[in-house]
This record gives C-alpha cells, sequence and structure tokens, in this order.
C-alpha cells in the first residue's frame, strides 16, 4: 500500500491553487481524494479513492465519505478556481470556447437522489431510456502543448432533476453566465448542439456568443430593414419568411472556403446569411450559416446558426466542430477515471461527487502540463514500438500512467530504499492514441 503522504511531483503547487475552495480539513482530504482518485486502478468508488490514496486501515473511511455529503465547500466555488488555473495554463489570451453537453451516469437505488428514467444516448433498445442521474456538464475547449487536437476540460456542473425544475438549457445559460462574470474581461463564445437551443440564450452579454446547429424544421425571416426617419407606427419586428433550409440552399450563392475541421483542412462551400429565428431567439440577430464539402450532393451538409456577427464562417464552423471535443472527455471521463461509480445517495453527496471526479482530469492535463514534456514521452513509446508510426500526441490514459508510476518513484524513495527503479521511460508503455 501506497504511503498516505505519496504524491508526484508538481501536484502540490497545482492543487495548492485550489485552496480557496475549502476549509483547512476539507483540504487536507480534497488533497488525499484527487491523490487516489487518479492512482486508483479498479473501481472510482469513494471507498476504492480512499484505498488508492493509502489511508485504509489509517484513517477511518467515513471522512472521505463525509467529504463529499457533510463537508463545507461549493463545486462552483472549486471550478471556478480550476477555471482560472486552465485559462492562465492554456488561454492566457483571446476568446475562450465553451461547451456544453449533458450525460447520463447510471444509478439504479430508490433512495438514491435525483434518479430517474430519461433519456440516454448510449442506451440499447429503441426506447432510449436509462435510470440515472443526469448532469449538465461545461468546460473550456483549449489547445494543450502534447496533443494535436483542441480537449474539452470540464469546469462546472449541474444535476438536472427533470420535469418542475430548471431544463438542462437554462442550467447551461446559468452556468454560462457564471463563467462570464468570473472573466469579465474576456470573450466567451458557447457552441453546444441542437437540443440546447431556445430562448434561454436571448439575453446573452454582447462579449458573449452563442453558436448551435440549427433545427431543419426551424422557421426563420430575413432582418428587417431600418426603420424610415419620421414613419410612424410601431416599427417592423422581422422581415419576410426565408423558406425551407432546402430552399434556401437552393438559391444560395455558395462560395469556397478552407475550414479546418477535427484536425483535418477541407475545401468546402459555404452560404452566409443574417436572418431571425423567431420562435427561439426572438428578436436577437442572428447569421445563419450552411456548408456542405465541395464535391456532396446534398443541398447541404450542416446549418449552423449563431449570434456572432463578425467572425468568419470558416472559424464558426471550425469553433463548432471543437463541440465533439466534450463527447471524448465524458467517454474518458467513464471509461479511464471511473466517474459515476460512487454509489452516494444523500443529495449534497449525489451534487458534488461527479463534478470533483470529473474536475479531476482536468486537474491532471494541469498537472501533466507543469511536469511532463510531450516530445520526452513520445521519444520513450517509439523507442520500444518502433513499428508504431501512427501515434502523435498523448493520451489520457498515458497520463494517468505518468502519473501512477510518479506516485510509486515518490513511495519508494520516501521509503530510503536503496533497489534501482527503472526510468519511467523505459518501464511504462504509453498506450496507444
Amino acid at each position: 500500500m501506497l504511503s498516505c503522504l505519496t504524491v508526484p511531483d508538481g501536484l502540490p503547487e497545482v492543487v495548492e491553487a485550489l485552496r480557496g475552495a475549502f476549509t483547512a480539513p476539507g483540504f487536507a482530504t480534497f488533497k488525499e481524494l484527487v491523490g487516489g482518485m487518479l492512482g486508483a486502478v479498479g473501481e472510482h468508488s469513494v471507498t476504492g479513492m480512499w484505498i488508492a490514496a493509502g489511508l485504509a486501515g489509517r484513517r477511518h473511511w467515513s471522512r472521505a465519505h463525509r467529504f463529499f455529503s457533510h463537508a463545507r465547500w461549493d463545486p462552483d466555488t472549486l471550478g471556478l478556481l480550476v477555471l482560472r488555473l486552465v485559462v492562465d495554463l492554456f488561454a492566457p489570451a483571446g476568446a475562450l470556447t465553451v461547451v456544453v453537453d449533458d450525460t447520463l451516469f447510471h444509478r439504479y437505488g430508490k433512495q438514491v437522489h435525483g434518479a430517474f428514467y430519461q433519456h440516454d444516448g448510449s442506451a440499447r433498445g429503441r426506447d432510449g431510456l436509462g435510470r440515472g442521474n443526469s448532469f449538465v456538464i461545461l468546460g473550456l475547449a483549449v489547445a494543450v502543448p502534447f496533443i494535436q487536437r483542441r480537449v474539452l476540460l470540464p469546469v462546472l456542473f449541474r444535476l438536472n432533476l427533470g420535469k418542475g425544475h430548471a431544463s438542462k438549457v437554462e442550467q447551461a445559460r446559468r452556468m454560462v453566465g457564471v463563467v462570464a462574470r468570473a472573466l469579465p474581461h474576456r470573450r466567451i463564445d458557447v457552441v453546444a448542439d441542437a437540443l440546447y437551443r431556445g430562448p434561454a440564450w436571448r439575453d446573452l452579454p454582447r462579449r458573449v456568443t452563442f453558436t448551435t446547429r440549427l433545427a431543419a424544421n426551424a422557421a426563420l425571416n430575413a432582418r428587417p430593414a431600418p426603420q424610415p426617419p419620421g414613419k410612424r407606427g410601431h416599427p417592423v419586428w422581422k422581415g419576410g419568411k426565408l423558406g425551407s433550409l432546402g430552399e434556401i440552399a437552393a438559391g444560395a450563392a455558395w462560395q469556397a472556403v478552407t475550414v479546418t475541421t477535427y484536425a483535418k483542412t477541407v475545401q468546402a462551400q459555404v452560404f452566409d446569411l443574417e436572418c431571425l429565428w423567431w420562435g427561439s431567439m426572438h428578436r436577437v440577430p442572428l447569421r445563419l450559416i450552411l456548408a456542405r464539402a465541395k464535391d456532396s450532393k446534398k443541398p447541404y451538409d450542416i446549418a449552423l446558426i449563431t449570434t456572432d456577427l463578425t467572425a468568419g464562417a470558416a472559424e464558426i464552423i471550425a469553433r463548432y466542430s471543437w463541440r465533439w471535443s466534450i463527447e471524448q472527455t465524458i467517454r474518458d471521463c467513464k471509461a479511464l477515471l471511473g466517474v459515476g461509480d460512487a454509489r452516494n445517495r444523500l443529495q449534497r453527496a449525489v451534487e458534488r461527487t461527479v463534478p470533483f471526479q470529473m474536475l479531476c482530469l482536468t486537474i491532471l492535463y494541469c498537472w501533466y502540463a507543469t511536469a511532463h514534456t510531450r516530445h520526452g514521452a513520445l521519444e520513450g513509446y517509439r523507442a520500444r514500438h518502433p513499428w508504431d508510426r501512427n501515434k502523435t500526441h498523448v493520451s489520457v490514459e498515458d497520463m494517468l500512467i505518468a502519473f501512477r508510476r510518479q506516485r510509486i518513484k515518490v513511495n519508494t524513495a520516501g521509503q530510503g530504499t536503496r533497489q534501482h527503479i527503472p526510468d519511467e521511460a523505459a518501464t511504462c508503455g504509453l498506450a496507444a492514441a
């Protein structure tokens, strides 16, 4: 069993930036659970994190459970501190791209707070339902130096309770407001899938934009002409109907552009049109962007709607493609970090355990960025696997392996042993990306 003081080099400095979210005893437990969460190789339940932290038999396991159910700390406060850490490391200047989405964590106990049958995108069968806790997730899509693609680092979360409570769209809008207030001098570009459209986005601040995929049956109107001076009567709020998306595409004047999406640069055709989406966004000025591949036979491949009136069409398409990064992050959290393995039932524990676990992924990225180099990791992997010429970046599994190996090194050094410790690059195979 590893010592309870075993943490990799660099992790204390990263975690220290988050001290302000906790009391002194709570911060001590937080540090231990972060190490246990990232170091665990089995089930990532609360007890599993406690055992992986090396605290089993040294301190009572109820301390870990009470950290989630009774301790004084707020996920939003912790998330905003993590947000500032991410911004300082990966996005110190320029606009920030925020992505929102939701996912279901399966839970079946009758007394689990907030668990009920609802839509499950991963469900097998025609009904598409699953029982559990659904969390709305907000994260930053950023470029990190050791991965070629954009990655999504989660920072804020909301447990959705279904009908009779705030909708997922409303929860996402409130989280965007929290981020906007926390970063008052930064431009924020919000991206979401088509299910997050709605009136909640009508009152965005001027420095915040919203981009989503347009519904195929959306009724669009032309932007009205300015009211002539001196004319009596109520001004016109919307112009004439623009027809269906197929009709708009049929009469569009397509322009050739170069678009970078999903780490690939391709030639495409786009059509850009100012419009209003009265049923959803009311009087908010919008742009409709239709895009299709250069050799596509379809009227259009994708239709986007955005409140961004200044960015080019290719930039908006590329920005929307970053939305997929949240799907990869959710997959990594569930498959590699065991997020959702905890079996809490009380309200505060349910509301705080999943956010804590997903924030550990963001902490892992921050630790790896400050403690490791991309080139050294890749060179060690290629030396051991000369036949693999396709690996170009570090994966989340690579970072977890590096974290666990560093814990073993620190633990062995702390015990004062003279046993030879093999170099990490020679013993720890990086996972194929």
